[in-house]
Parts: C-alpha cells; structure tokens; sequence
C-alpha cells in the first residue's frame, strides 16, 4: 500500500513541475493580441499589437517575393486577418518555429522596401511592432505637393493661391477620443475635405491635403509637404482634448518663441508634439551652409514676417468659428507646436472644438456642424487673402491689374522689377524674355504686384 502511495506522489510531483514549466514557458513568452494594417498612397503600414517589448528582424526573400518577420519568444493569440484592400499584400501567413518563435510571411504582389520599429505603450494602445512596407513605384504625398505647385502655376499668370490643409493625427495616431468614443482623426478629416472642397471651387484658391485616408503622416513631413507645394498658407486642423470634460469653444493657435500663453496651450501643444513619436524624424528647414549669426538672422527676419501674417490670418479665421460656436478664447494663442515651425510658410493651429467635452463631441460628429465648420474656416482663409493677396495671383491681379512701362534710358531689368515689386524672372516670362537685355523705348508688361 506504501510503494501504491509513493508511486502516486511521484507521479502528482512530475506532473505538477511539467505543468509548473508549461506555465512558466507561457509566461516568458510575449503575445501578439491582434495585427491591424493602415494603407497609404506610398507605403503600408502594419502595427502587430503585442503585451511587451520582443526582439525581432525582418528580410525579403525572392521567388515569390515574400517578406519575412522573425519574433522572438511570442505566440499568437489570435488569428491574423486584417483586411488587405488596398495593399501591395496578398496574404498573411504564420507558423511557429523552434517551439517559441514566430514568424509571419507576407506574400506579396509588389516590390516594397521594409522597414521596423518598436512603439512603447501610450494612453490608447500598448506595446507594438510597426513594419512599414514602402513603395518606391508609388507617388508620395511630397511628390503629389510638388505636383500640385506646377499645375497651379503652369500656363496660368498669375498664379491660384495654394493653402495646404493638415487633417491632424491619422491611422496608428487616433488623436484624442471623446467620452462617446468619437475619434478625432476622423472629425478632422471630414471638416478638411470639406475646407479644400469649399476652396477649390473658388478659381483663385488651389488646397493640396497632407494625408487623403486614415493613415499616419510624421509631424515634419506635413509642413515638408507644405512647402513642396509652395503653400502661402499651411492650416493643421483638430479637435481640443483636455484633462477633464468641462472646457469647450473653439480655439486658433499659432506659433510662440518664447512660450505659451496659457497653461492650456502649454498642455495642449506638448499633446500635440507627442504624436510624432509614432514617425521618423526630418528636418524642416536647412541653414546648414550658412554663418551661425548669419543663420539666426536669416530665421529671425523670416519668423517675424511670417508669425505676423500667421496671426492676422488666424484671427479671421478665428471670428469666423465664432459666428457659429463659442470661442475658447477671444484672441489668437500661442504655444510651440513641431507644425507651426517652419519659418517661411504663415500657420495655423485650429481647435475646431473641445471633443473631450460630451455636449461638444456630438456636435463635431455631426456631418452638418462639421460643414458649418469648414465654411467658417473657408471664409476666415478667403477674407484674409483678399485683403493681402500675395504677389503674382490672381486675387493680386484682381486688385491691380497688369500694366504697360516705356523703358527709358538708364533703366535695367532688376531695377525695374524692383521699383515694382515684382519677381524679375515673373518680369521676364510676361514679356518673353530669354535674358536681361532690354532698349530704350521698348515696352514692358508688369504683371500685378
């Protein structure tokens, strides 16, 4: 009966340290939760949602061409089914390798450059792994910006007024979240695409859009975008969130050097900044070649300028939300925003509302309020350009219309272009001009100034 006994013990002991080990082996494991995918006009991005950091690495292999992602000590815990619309991605596979890895192959249809990053948790997700799949066949956002600045100025002269619009957030990046659960991604981009609707009727304005979708776009290549387009006006659109639901209205921010001018656009703007964690990091303006006095009075002389267009234009657009929502505060404010620091393109920050406030959430998803919006910020945009209309478009020529100057004797080109106010090579492609050679008694166009 003793030896029956002992002989049960051993066994309960060896099946107790197997389940003991079993246990343990799960737990050192981590666990892909879910895969989602958010496609671009340029690349694919594909976010593994994980519940710690993994070690992993990724490779393509040719023949079908198929890229391989390798992690380290994780098991699924669902299936991988994203939808795939839209994507140079055929199908997604898995298998478990060695007991403990993974690896997913994706099968693909296209040539596609990878590349990976690991994500910390922050206040809507938890660990990720993001592998971007990039398409060098397809056309950028920067390329289709730089697109839009030659069609807005070939054969036309003058030229449209080019306003780039920044529905903010995108894709991996929901922006804040509403007590209802309203995403300000897609608040933003509604009342976007209706502003550049709203614009692009009008035949002096062109709009070109940073993002089309629901995707991500980095913080730095919005306002690059901007200025392939030679915007004269960039405007990053969003809906406030704060700390607790009781604040409401609608606000305009732009950019500050020396600090923010409330506690709630300091807090607001290191929200904002936060976002491009979640992207590569560029830069915006180069003045590597320049003398460093030199340099900081080149971005001085250019903020300046560009920070007073920045605040007359965002105060129109400012009494415009006004006429239909309650204004946070009365005056433009200011706080550090990554978006605004582009010292040669006029910005705007808009707060269309605050979605952290539940009376206010319903009303930003309301597709009629968001038109309402949108018309506001479009008139703010037109009444402020019709009032300074920039050289050479057609609201300037409207103002003052190309006229005719005798050359005479003395005169030079530069000289003329200048004592006008006009672009000397604007000057040369009115008159069909190959170089600076001019006579006296020759007759001139100058176009508007």
């Amino acid at each position: 009966m003793k030896s029956v006994c002992a002989l049960l013990n051993r066994r309960w002991l060896s099946l107790c340290l197997l389940l003991l080990f079993f246990t343990a082996d799960l737990q050192a494991q981590q666990r892909i939760e879910g895969l989602r995918v958010w496609p671009a006009p340029d690349h694919t991005r594909l976010v593994f949602d994980l519940n710690g950091p993994i070690q992993h690495r990724v490779f393509m292999l040719e023949n079908p061409r198929r890229l391989v992602i390798d992690m380290q000590q994780v098991r699924l815990n669902s299936p991988l089914s994203p939808s795939l619309d839209g994507t140079p991605i055929q199908r997604v596979r898995s298998a478990v390798r060695d007991q403990h890895h993974l690896r997913v192959v994706l099968d693909l249809s296209q040539e596609v450059q990878p590349r990976s990053f690991l994500l910390r948790p922050n206040q809507q997700y938890g660990h990720r792994l993001v592998v971007d799949l990039v398409m060098p066949d397809q056309v950028s956002p920067t390329q289709r910006a730089a697109s839009v600045a030659r069609q807005a100025q070939r054969g036309r002269d003058p030229r449209r007024i080019v306003v780039a619009i920044d529905p903010g957030h995108g894709g991996e990046d929901p922006g804040a979240i509403g007590p209802a659960g309203t995403r300000e991604k897609l608040v933003v981009f509604a009342i976007a695409q209706e502003v550049a609707r709203l614009l692009d009727a009008d035949p002096a304005f062109e709009t070109v859009l940073t993002r089309t979708g629901d995707y991500y776009v980095g913080l730095r290549q919005r306002v690059e975008i901007a200025r392939e387009a030679r915007a004269d006006l960039f405007v990053s659109i969003h809906a406030d969130a704060y700390r607790s639901p009781q604040p409401r209205g609608s606000s305009v921010y732009v950019l500050s050097q020396r600090g923010a001018t409330s506690e709630s656009a300091r807090w607001l703007a290191d929200a904002e900044n936060r976002a491009d964690l979640i992207g590569g990091v560029e830069g915006l303006l180069t003045l590597d070649d320049k003398d460093e006095v030199l340099a900081n009075v080149l971005v001085d002389l250019s903020m300046t300028a560009t920070l007073s267009e920045s605040l007359n234009a965002g105060g129109r657009v400012l009494r415009q939300m006004g006429q239909i929502n309650r204004l946070h505060k009365r005056n433009v404010e200011q706080a550090n925003f990554l978006v605004l620091r582009s010292p040669d393109l006029p910005s705007m920050l808009i707060e269309a509302g605050f979605i952290s406030n539940p009376q206010e959430e319903q009303r930003l998803r309301d597709r009629q309020y968001q038109r309402q919006m949108a018309r506001q910020i479009a008139q703010g945009i037109q009444e402020y350009f019709r009032d300074h209309p920039p050289p050479n478009t057609l609201l300037a020529a409207q103002e003052s219309p190309a006229r005719d100057y005798v050359i005479r004797r003395g005169d030079t080109l530069s000289e003329i272009a200048r004592r006008n106010g006009v672009d000397i090579g604007e000057l040369r492609r009115l008159n069909g001009l190959s170089n600076d050679v001019i006579q006296v008694g020759q007759r001139l166009r100058i176009p508007a100034s």
